[in-house]
């Protein structure tokens, strides 16, 4: 461990067990001979005290940060609303995992990409990175992408799957069009239709299906789908209402 602290000293007296700490090395002991040292609920509360202790408060403030910026992904997902990442200059570091949150990625001609975390000499992992990347373009490509740092143009994004579409950089407002497309749509049925694509990811085929069923048949009580029915009879638009 670090001995580096900036405030208050390590506590060394502890009820439930004895700790001792020299030449960095932190060692707890457990002396409950005649309880065969078992654990109680004031052990681990002690010893989930004593970690957090150990735990600079340099480390406290860069975990505090790293699961803030890996909070910032889930909502993406977990949001039941369509996301689009408009992407018109280079996307590097925690800008490409934003992107990846996204459902749609609308790129410029001139944008690059670049997973650029191994380069400073940390995880290519990081916010979700790991778990998006290969499941949107592959285990091999997203390994590349993830372990080398490569930038990769607009082209190739869209070859391998990254991008949704590549426009000329003076039309990046398509995205705007899409995204009134989506305004404009069966707000339901996408939000439905998010949420499984996220939780269907980690289930097997037959639970997939069987959760596809039990909410198709919900839906099919839902008021867009009967205005549907009503205005597919009467020869017009839908006029979609999102519940």
């Amino acid at each position: 461990m670090s001995p580096y602290r900036e405030s208050a000293p390590l506590t060394t007296d502890w009820k439930n067990f004895e700790f001792d700490l020299g030449d960095g090395v932190a060692t707890v002991t457990f002396n409950r001979p005649d309880k065969l040292n078992a654990l109680t609920f004031g052990t681990y509360a002690d010893l989930r005290d004593l970690i957090t202790e150990l735990l600079t408060p340099k480390m406290h403030e860069l975990l505090e940060f790293t699961r803030m910026t890996g909070a910032v992904v889930t909502a993406m997902r977990e949001i039941p609303i369509p996301v689009i990442a408009a992407v018109n200059g280079t996307a590097a570091g925690a800008g490409t995992v934003i992107a990846l949150a996204a459902d749609f990625r609308l790129l410029s001609d001139t944008a690059t990409f670049a997973f650029l975390f191994t380069r400073v000499g940390l995880a290519g992992a990081d916010m979700g990175a790991a778990d998006l990347l290969p499941r949107i373009v592959g285990l091999g490509p997203a390994t590349e992408l993830l372990m080398l740092g490569n930038r990769i143009d607009a082209q190739t994004a869209r070859e391998i799957g990254l991008a949704t579409e590549v426009v000329p950089h003076d039309d990046l407002h398509t995205a705007a069009g899409l995204a009134q497309r989506l305004a404009d749509g069966p707000a339901f049925a996408y939000a439905t239709t998010k949420s499984l694509l996220t939780r269907e990811l980690d289930m097997d085929l037959g639970a997939a299906i069987e959760l596809e069923a039990i909410t198709q048949s919900l839906l099919m009580h839902s008021d867009d789908f009967k205005e549907f029915y009503d205005a597919w009879h009467e020869g017009r638009r839908p006029n979609w209402s999102g519940t």
